[in-house]
């Protein structure tokens, strides 16, 4: 049977026409895992842990399903190149989609701020990179500048576009639970995939797809919290380079999406990140990368302190896992434990096990 991607399986919700060309890597489709082992760890008994695996997406990260749409109308306005600005995985995405559809593709970066994994991946699609002495907000700015100045189409998340092909994960959990979870978590950065997943809950129900909608529960770092604290961080710090972002572009549609869902915005430390990271590959087998882990470290701290609400009905969970852990295989380095070195011998490899 063929694979569709999103625009093929849900062009009913989507803002196209039949001009609109289709520029698809087959995006999508990404597994919801009933993940057992870490519900025994986290003693939640009371509850059905579900991860949405968002890395399984072709460049490796949730960002092709705004992206598959954005490009896809990008070149059906006439533009012949995209632009964004990236702490990773926007890059690559942007990059890869860029080439499918025969564009020019451009990519500001934070100088020294982006994982290896990601920044290889968007100049193998053949994107031209400049990294600017500045955080990724300082490189969004100058991307909204050059792109009102310039014939190029910006393909951030304050592209509606994006948020209209993002929209299609809470189709998909929806499809795939027959009715919407009870609480949904997941990191926030950009802040574009919280408003995006609100959206797509919303017009499924509106559709009649599903009656109840879920709390929304989005975990930022905590050295890159702006919504949290209420206001922007000049210089956002954490390892979860995919989450350091200091003034969200979705600001306001995060908070509605909080507000709305009666759900939280909450922040977690690196360390609990990191933690999460590795229980969710040592447990579960899912290599994600740092910021998806934030998603589960926030469940962590919200069954802990109690937070979540109960009932004689088992509640379903969603983590949503937002990239894979290939994206940043030096933080996977740095935080396991190195092999050792023995002898090719039986009594060597012996006195090991």
């Amino acid at each position: 049977m063929e694979t569709l991607g999103i625009i093929e399986r849900y062009r009913d919700f989507l803002p196209i026409t039949e001009k609109t060309p289709l520029i698809t890597l087959k995006e999508g489709n990404t597994p919801l895992i009933l993940a057992t082992n870490l519900s025994k760890k986290l003693g939640a008994d009371s509850y059905e842990i579900y991860l949405k695996f968002e890395g399984l997406n072709p460049t490796g990260s949730f960002k092709d399903r705004g992206m598959t749409l954005a490009v896809s109308k990008a070149l059906e306005n006439g533009s012949k190149a995209i632009m964004c600005a990236s702490t990773g995985n926007t890059s690559a995405s942007a990059a890869a989609y860029a080439a499918k559809a025969g564009m020019r593709c451009i990519v500001l970066i934070p100088s020294g701020q982006i994982a290896l994994g990601k920044l290889s991946q968007a100049l193998m699609h053949g994107a031209k990179v400049i990294a600017i002495e500045g955080n990724f907000d300082d490189a969004l700015n100058l991307v909204k500048e050059a792109t009102k100045q310039y014939p190029i189409t910006l393909v951030n998340s304050i592209n509606p576009f994006r948020i209209e092909g993002q929209k299609t994960a809470a189709f998909e959990i929806v499809d795939e639970l027959g009715e919407a979870p009870d609480y949904q978590f997941m990191p926030v950065g950009n802040a574009g995939n919280i408003t995006a997943y609100w959206k797509g809950y919303k017009e499924y129900c509106d559709k009649g797809k599903c009656v109840n909608l879920p709390k929304m529960m989005g975990f930022q770092a905590e050295g890159a919290s702006p919504l949290v604290k209420g206001t922007p961080i000049k210089n956002p710090e954490t390892l979860a380079t995919a989450i350091r972002i200091g003034n969200p572009a979705s600001w306001d549609g995060a908070i509605r999406a909080r507000d709305e869902s009666a759900g939280a915005i909450d922040s977690v430390t690196d360390d609990e990140i990191i933690e999460a990271y590795k229980m969710l590959a040592e447990l579960e087998g899912i290599f994600c990368e740092p910021a998806s882990a934030a998603s589960v470290a926030g469940l962590k701290k919200f069954l802990f302190q109690k937070k979540l609400e109960k009932r004689i009905v088992k509640l379903r969970i969603v983590c949503i896992l937002t990239g894979h852990g290939l994206k940043d295989p030096e933080r996977a380095i740095l935080t396991i434990e190195k092999p050792e070195t023995i002898q090719p011998t039986l009594e060597s490899l012996n006195k090991i096990l």
